[in-house]
């Protein structure tokens, strides 16, 4: 069953199209990321659906419910922003019950609520204290113990991450996403961090200039990249697209060997020591090229390096339109068909 459909959504600001001619579904229980690159219209869909912006055109539907017209307390859901929202001058319980207290839920129902609450985002021992007195970690649980506690089937997240340090990034997607599978909501969550999307993801959507890239299994987006805009997007670092006459291809870095009699010649112009690996940034015909090789590599700026790659880990696209070739093939197959 799917919890949130949305069938052919616009938004239009003047002549600018935020969102153009978005369709889309977030199966029950799942996490669907939204991911793109600044000003692509990811925030602007969350905002759709949550109800702060009216559609210029589509229909939304939530649990089977068109909801395209109704109000964001209608809709049901819960949401949690960029920035945490909360009272400075209330304690971590009272932000959390919060949102109970104005729609009026009795005092028990409220004490029984925040517990629960709090042992799933481990809370327990910070009620008391204020936001200030809070890490940004801290913070963090608070705004998602609120979402929480309207016991919502849908849960909208902003880039909730955004203001963290890496580290405390890491630690809060495991925690989100194990939250978000033990309480089975529906999540449908904002970023512009691929490392996010796909370590998160049951579903991403990548998202430029307002409308769907690609919509796939987070495997999909990066073993099957649709476009080349995919391609560049997708991958740390990305794959590396090489233009070799009327050809258009793109190599991940670690399928790229360094092999005696290598089919290509690449001058290495800087190396990446990250630990376990390396990523050797080259020259290949006046284009830049990444190697990832295992381990502290001993390559210095200046080495000539032959390098080669199985045909089997080739992608291939358009050189104008940048869309994947098997896939203009198949389109053109089923045209040709009638399909």
């Amino acid at each position: 069953m799917s919890a949130i459909t949305l069938s052919h959504v616009s938004k239009h600001w003047g002549p600018m199209r935020a969102v153009d001619d978005v369709s889309l579904t977030a199966d029950e229980g799942s996490l669907l990321v939204l991911l793109g690159p600044s000003g692509c219209g990811k925030s602007t869909t969350l905002r759709l659906i949550a109800g702060l912006e009216e559609t210029d055109a589509g229909t939304i539907t939530i649990g089977g419910v068109d909801v395209t017209h109704l109000n964001p307390a209608q809709r049901k859901i819960s949401m949690v922003f960029q920035s945490y929202a909360l009272f400075p001058h209330l304690s971590v319980a009272e932000n959390i019950v919060f949102g109970l207290r104005v729609r009026g839920v009795s005092r028990a129902e409220r004490d029984a609520r925040l517990k629960r609450v709090a042992d799933i985002v481990d809370l327990g021992h910070l009620l008391e204290r204020k936001p200030s007195q809070l890490s940004g970690g801290q913070r963090q649980r608070v705004a998602l113990g609120r979402a929480i506690i309207a016991e919502a089937r849908v849960c909208l997240m902003d880039e909730p991450l955004s203001n963290l340090d890496a580290k405390l990034r890491h630690e809060m997607r495991t925690e989100i996403r194990a939250l978000q599978q033990r309480l089975g909501m529906t999540m449908v969550y904002v970023t512009h961090d691929q490392t996010e999307a796909m370590t998160m993801a049951d579903r991403v959507v990548l998202m430029r200039d307002g409308r769907i890239e690609q919509n796939g299994a987070p495997e999909e987006l990066y073993n099957r990249p649709a476009t080349a805009f995919t391609a560049r997007f997708i991958g740390t670092p990305p794959m590396n697209l090489l233009r070799q006459g009327d050809r258009l291809i793109g190599v991940r870095p670690e399928h790229i060997r360094i092999v005696s009699g290598g089919d290509h010649v690449v001058r290495v112009k800087a190396v990446e020591h990250l630990g376990a690996d390396s990523i050797v940034l080259c020259e290949f015909d006046g284009q830049p090229i990444s190697v990832r090789l295992d381990g502290f590599s001993k390559v210095s700026p200046g080495d000539n390096l032959p390098i080669a790659w199985d045909a089997d880990h080739e992608h291939r696209f358009d050189p104008a339109s940048e869309a994947r070739l098997d896939n203009i093939v198949k389109e053109d197959r089923l045209a040709a068909s009638g399909q």
